[in-house]
């Protein structure tokens, strides 16, 4: 829930467009103060369809409206996603006015474009949930070395990219002579979830996993009723998984005080940080 000092979690990648993970009850204002558009919002991905994980959608569409949008929203979900948004948006006066892709899904690839691509998998809660996978396209980029041994210098760059191949004293220089393949970036959300071996396997090798954390582990009892996760599991996960940093979030409202989260979690895995309102993070 909601406190008068936090808000329920979600979390905007700003990535060219902004694509928001989770639209949760006043995204739109926690938007404005951190500097992040709402007009530039191309896709929510809602992991479930628990209210305090779509609340910010109807007020995103109505200021939409209000400002005359016209790009396309594409919103991805579980199974139940189409149907529930679609009832709510035939009421009088909740039409939007730009149009609204929607797709259904419990596993699989819902999102791609030049830059990245994001896919679902399911994990374990209460309800069907799912969580999410952005990665960012392998490229090649130049060895420096290997470049100045062949010669390769000024428009010969360019001429090598566009081309594949160029001659330098009588010799063919190929693009992958000097150059090597930088391997894109991996970002994880959880969304709701107790721990599962398939998070674990998805997030492999990423460079953030933003995971569940919702308790202690003194309140493993209320964990597991209600198919969340504790810190421990979360680090637990992220040790597995090797991945480079943790980012604890969906933190219960009983814990006023944050740090023994994060203290437990770093008992298992250094490399983390609490979520709070307005943090940024550049993967």
């Amino acid at each position: 829930m909601p406190s008068p000092k936090t808000n329920s979690a979600c979390l905007a990648v700003k990535f060219g467009e902004v694509y928001l993970f989770d639209a949760c009850e006043g995204v739109q204002k926690e938007m404005m103060c951190h500097n992040v558009s709402h007009a530039k919002v191309r896709c929510i991905f809602l992991t479930h369809l628990h209210a305090d994980h779509f609340l910010g959608v109807p007020g995103l569409v109505q200021t939409g409206n209000l400002l005359g949008r016209e790009l396309p929203l594409l919103i991805t979900g579980p199974r139940g996603t189409k149907e529930f948004f679609e009832s709510l948006f035939a009421l009088k006066h909740m039409e939007p006015a730009f149009p609204i892709e929607y797709k259904e899904v419990k596993e699989g690839e819902v999102f791609k474009n030049e830059l990245f691509t994001v896919r679902a998998f399911p994990v374990l809660h209460r309800t069907p949930a799912i969580g999410y996978v952005l990665e960012t396209h392998s490229y090649r980029r130049f060895d420096e070395k290997k470049a100045k041994a062949a010669g390769v210098k000024g428009h010969l760059f360019t001429e090598l990219q566009q081309k594949g191949e160029v001659k330098i004293k009588n010799k063919t220089v190929k693009h992958e002579d000097v150059t090597y393949v930088q391997q894109g970036k991996k970002f994880v959300y959880s969304g709701d979830t107790a721990y599962c071996k398939r998070l674990v396997k998805e997030a492999e090798g990423a460079d953030l996993l933003v995971h569940d954390s919702c308790f202690l582990e003194e309140h493993r009892s209320h964990a597991d009723e209600k198919k969340h996760s504790t810190a421990g599991d979360a680090a637990r996960a992220a040790k597995e998984a090797k991945v480079k940093k943790l980012l604890l979030t969906h933190f219960s409202n009983r814990y006023e005080d944050r740090k023994p989260l994060l203290e437990e979690a770093q008992e298992v895995f250094k490399e983390c940080v609490l979520a709070e309102e307005g943090l940024e993070l550049l993967v």
